[in-house]
C-alpha cells in the first residue's frame, strides 16, 4: 500500500478535494496538507516523511517542500500537477483534473 500526500497552499480547496476523490482507493493510504503556516492542516516533517508520492499542485509548492522539508524528502516521490488555485472544494472540473493528471502515476 502506497502513502499518497496531496500539497496545497492553505489545505482548503485543492488538496482536500484530492484527498476526498482519492480516499475511496483500496489500493492507497491518502492525505492533505497545506504550506502555508496558517493552513487548516499545515504540512509537517511527520506526512512527509510518510508519504511514498507527494502530488504538489504548483511550482511553488513543490520549492517550499524542498526547502523546508529537505530532511524529510529522503524516500517520496515528488511530482508537480500544475493546478492553479482557481477552483472550489469538489468543483467537478477540478475533481476530472485530478483524476486525469494523477492516473498516470497511480495507475
Amino acid at each position: 500500500m502506497k502513502n499518497v500526500l496531496f500539497v496545497c497552499s492553505q489545505n482548503r480547496l485543492r488538496s482536500p478535494t484530492a484527498e476526498q476523490v482519492f480516499s475511496k482507493r483500496q489500493d492507497i493510504e491518502v492525505a492533505s496538507a497545506g504550506t502555508n503556516h496558517d493552513a487548516d492542516t499545515p504540512l509537517t516533517h511527520e506526512l512527509v516523511a510518510w508519504a511514498d508520492i507527494i502530488f504538489v499542485m504548483e511550482k511553488a509548492h513543490r520549492s517550499k517542500l524542498q526547502k523546508k522539508f529537505k530532511a524529510s524528502l529522503k524516500k517520496a516521490r515528488l511530482i508537480c500537477l500544475d493546478i492553479p488555485d482557481d477552483y472550489e472544494f469538489m468543483d467537478p472540473v477540478l475533481v476530472r483534473l485530478l483524476e486525469v493528471r494523477v492516473q498516470r502515476y497511480l495507475g
